[in-house]
């Protein structure tokens, strides 16, 4: 327990010794995917499949008129888990994915954790097969749900689970179900559970809903000023940089140092880790900061986890740490923009973006240099 405790402390370090990598040889195969919007993009979406995103929540008014909050968001948070936005495939200009995404067959095998058998309703149209059920496209629709849910979003005249636009379009229907109101997590939830029948499910989906959402809006600056307002400009134009373990540092984005704790390199990827991130913003304002995030916690006025985030100001430093309360576990830092968000160096995988604070366990506190 203390091995771990150590290496989770130092996820933004600088460069360590050699013997991380005996911690990297525990953790193999143990990947932290992630990627989460930037700026009202998103990083991780294909651009194709953000629009197809969008478009269904401006259309679903029409299908579900009693339907209200529906958000790109919540389209995103369950595509993401579905199919990880179709990366990979080819999405075309009127939405057709290629090569289709498929399913395990739901035959009870166990396979894929699948242990009913889902006898076939479609003849093989939708999941290439007549042998059983299997679930297709980017929002992982079974044959015998489209059915009933599927919806052409694209104008063609069909509506196909594999294509983008159609996808999205049967996605918000269903979620709507007969005129929910997605603005109260209560029926968020329930929209998503009926989605998936798991609680862990309703969790995975809604944290990235959260994550996106906190995204996809552009921080309000107007009252920041001062050098307050360069370290933050300075971070903001780092949306988009990739994450690099050990990356970044006064001087700007740089390659990371092999490995990260869960066994990421850094090494041929130029970008930040969240201390180089912090490290580099707050170069511009003239003031310089140590390399290691639980360092940069003893610089400046501390402000205790207890007084909660709506003590934070814009520009502060926000931790996380494995034990709040004990400064030497701070794992990792960010900049904080206001209204719970945070500029964010998260984790390998990923890119510099704007976070909700709360997305993140472990808050201990917040730094005041400006």
């Amino acid at each position: 327990m203390t091995v771990l405790m150590l290496f989770c402390a130092v996820c933004c370090a600088a460069p360590v010794s050699n013997a991380i990598s005996a911690y990297v040889a525990i953790q193999a195969g143990l990947q932290d995917d992630g990627g989460i919007a930037e700026g009202g993009t998103a990083a991780d979406i294909p651009t194709r499949m953000l629009t197809a995103y969008k478009k269904a929540a401006r259309q679903v008014g029409k299908h579900v008129p009693k339907c209200r909050g529906m958000r790109w968001p919540i389209l995103a948070g369950i595509a993401k888990v579905e199919s990880h936005h179709a990366v990979g495939r080819n999405i075309a200009d009127n939405g057709d994915i290629t090569p289709k995404i498929y399913g395990v067959l739901l035959n009870g095998s166990g396979a894929g954790g699948n242990t009913t058998v889902f006898p076939d309703t479609d003849n093989g149209r939708w999941d290439g097969t007549a042998t059983g059920e299997r679930a297709v496209g980017p929002f992982q629709f079974l044959p015998s749900t489209w059915e009933s849910t599927g919806e052409d979003g694209n104008g063609d005249k069909t509506a196909d689970p594999h294509n983008a636009d159609d996808a999205a379009l049967g996605a918000a229907v269903y979620l709507c179900g007969n005129g929910r109101d997605l603005t109260k997590r209560a029926q968020l939830k329930a929209a998503i559970l009926q989605y998936n029948h798991s609680d862990e499910y309703v969790a995975n989906v809604l944290g990235w809903i959260d994550q996106y959402t906190a995204a996809a809006k552009d921080p309000d600056l107007k009252n920041v000023t001062g050098k307050v307002r360069t370290v933050i400009e300075a971070a903001l134009a780092q949306r988009g940089v990739p994450y690099s373990w050990g990356g970044g540092n006064a001087s700007g984005k740089g390659y990371g140092i092999c490995c990260s704790p869960n066994g990421s390199s850094g090494t041929s990827t130029k970008g930040f880790d969240c201390s180089g991130l912090t490290q580099y913003a707050y170069a511009r304002a003239g003031i310089s900061l140590p390399r290691v995030a639980a360092d940069q916690a003893g610089v400046g006025q501390r402000i205790p986890a207890s007084l909660g985030t709506l003590a934070l100001k814009p520009g502060d430093l926000v931790f996380f740490a494995t034990a709040p309360g004990h400064d030497s576990t701070i794992h990792h830092v960010g900049i904080y923009l206001g209204s719970g968000q945070m500029v964010n160096a998260a984790r390998p995988g990923t890119v510099v973006r704007l976070d909700a604070v709360n997305t993140m366990s472990g808050y201990a506190g917040g730094a005041r240099l400006l």
